[in-house]
């Protein structure tokens, strides 16, 4: 062997892997990362915000919960008779145009 041609090992004809052998390998099925990271980033900042959300709606029903419990006293609600003339001119919770207004 000269000095200039490089060393090749040799192996024998059998321990070659043959084309058809290659050919038999399973696909395997990947899920490239330029798909999966930017979902995974979407669906994870949709539920941040829709959390966000439901924990501030929450936080304000509650507040306006205790405030109308507050104001929903009998002393409150005899003071509301008698000043706004309930028993003569009727409840305005009641009336026509509030039921087709908060419809």
């Amino acid at each position: 062997m000269s000095p200039a041609t490089p060393f090749r090992p040799t192996m024998h004809f059998a321990a070659r892997p043959q084309p058809a052998v290659l050919a038999a390998k399973v696909p395997v099925a990947r899920v490239p990362s330029s798909i999966l990271l930017p979902s995974l980033v979407v669906v994870g900042t949709i539920s941040g915000v829709v959390l966000l959300i439901r924990s501030q709606l929450r936080h304000e029903s509650k507040t306006l919960d205790r405030m109308f419990a507050q104001q929903n006293t009998p002393e409150v609600m005899e003071s509301r008779r008698r000043t706004l003339l309930i028993d003569t001119e009727g409840d305005p919770r009641r009336t026509i145009y509030n039921a087709l207004r908060n419809w």
